[in-house]
């Protein structure tokens, strides 16, 4: 394999293929557990402090699957940019800058949820609503998270690398709302339906895109990478 088709095919088979059927998965499971409660950040606060277990974990989830999802975008991107190089490279820059920037908030609502942990929820709610709207540099980011899904989608199309169906289910991401302390709605629902549609038939494909790899060759990957979990676990309590 050439230098060149090694950069194409980043981040290869098997990375890219279980990150576009995992992550929409998370987007779509985190959106489920609090489809519930209030929406706005007041109601999520308060919801963390009745249901603590149940709001950490769905916003892990979509964390998670936030974080995990640029593989698959980048798989996605390399196929579409074999007959739209344009449209992938700006879909998929503006999407990926999308995912910065939800990381970032989502490191807010962590912060938040601490607050009303380890102090109480009155001084969670004041302190997020006296800041909320305050600017930082990743506020610059909020267009890229609405347009990359759609100039993507159209990409995906007109490359034929999704079908119609599949491609608006990809434009629907850019109806998810974004900001902090965002609670689910219906349209959060089937934005991550959509992306699910989208994505988790194309993961499967890519997945079987080659030979099918031995039951000795499968089970020192699943021990390589249940100990390089552990690993990252013990890192990150350390730090």
């Amino acid at each position: 394999m050439t230098q060149q088709q090694i950069i194409h095919n980043f981040p290869g088979r098997w990375i890219g293929g279980f990150s576009l059927v995992i992550a929409p998965l998370l987007l779509l499971s985190a959106e489920l557990l609090r489809i519930q409660f209030g929406f706005f950040f007041t109601d999520q606060i308060q919801a963390y402090a009745d249901y603590p277990l149940q709001i950490m974990t769905s916003y892990n989830l979509f964390l998670a699957g936030n974080i995990l999802l640029w593989p698959g975008i980048v798989r996605l991107v390399n196929m579409i940019s074999v007959s739209e190089p344009k449209l992938a490279l700006w879909g998929g820059v503006f999407v990926i800058l999308g995912l910065f920037a939800r990381t970032f908030h989502y490191g807010v609502n962590h912060l938040a949820f601490q607050l009303a942990r380890v102090k109480d929820v009155d001084l969670a709610t004041s302190t997020v609503g006296d800041t909320y709207g305050a600017f930082h540099i990743v506020s610059t980011l909020n267009i890229t998270i609405m347009l990359g899904w759609i100039i993507l989608a159209i990409g995906a199309y007109r490359s034929r690398t999704l079908q119609l169906t599949g491609s608006i289910g990809l434009a629907l991401m850019s109806a998810l709302m974004l900001g902090v302390l965002k609670g689910a709605s219906y349209m959060s629902i089937l934005a991550t339906l959509g992306l699910c549609i989208a994505l988790i038939p194309l993961g499967i494909k890519v997945l079987r895109d080659g030979p099918t790899p031995n039951l000795k060759d499968i089970l020192k990957w699943i021990i390589i990478i249940i100990i390089a979990l552990i690993l990252m676990y013990l890192f990150g309590q350390a730090g």
